[in-house]
């Protein structure tokens, strides 16, 4: 099942978001991840796996930010990978979600780097 966390702080929130996460991993995961507001874009970082692969990415490449959001992601769908995990994102917004989201349609009119183009794409 899949975990969701929100902050708006005053001081940096990937380690609190990070902590967040952790209390969740009861839930069972396969993969996580964050994305905060950094000087006006989104930035982020995922990873396969445990937290701690979350971590060790983090401090390779640390994230700044004092609003974020954080996902622990369980595959009901679609294989676990980093491509795959949460937080999805853009330059100017991120999202997480918890539900199963379907789209069928012979061709995709908006082609994105975050979401599948296929006849039946789909994401969890």
């Amino acid at each position: 099942m899949c975990g969701i966390i929100g902050i708006i702080g005053k001081a940096p929130v990937t380690p609190l978001l990070v902590d967040a996460l952790k209390r969740l991993e009861y839930r069972g995961y396969d993969s996580a991840g964050v994305a905060t507001l950094v000087n006006g874009h989104i930035d982020r970082r995922r990873a396969e796996g445990k937290l701690v692969k979350l971590e060790e990415r983090l401090v390779q490449e640390p994230l700044a930010g004092t609003i974020g959001i954080g996902h622990t992601r369980w595959a009901t769908h679609g294989k676990p990978s980093e491509r795959n995990a949460h937080p999805i994102a853009t330059d100017r917004v991120a999202i997480v979600h918890n539900v199963r989201w379907a789209r069928r349609w012979s061709a995709c009119a908006a082609p994105s780097p975050w979401w599948p183009c296929s006849a039946a794409a789909t994401t969890s």
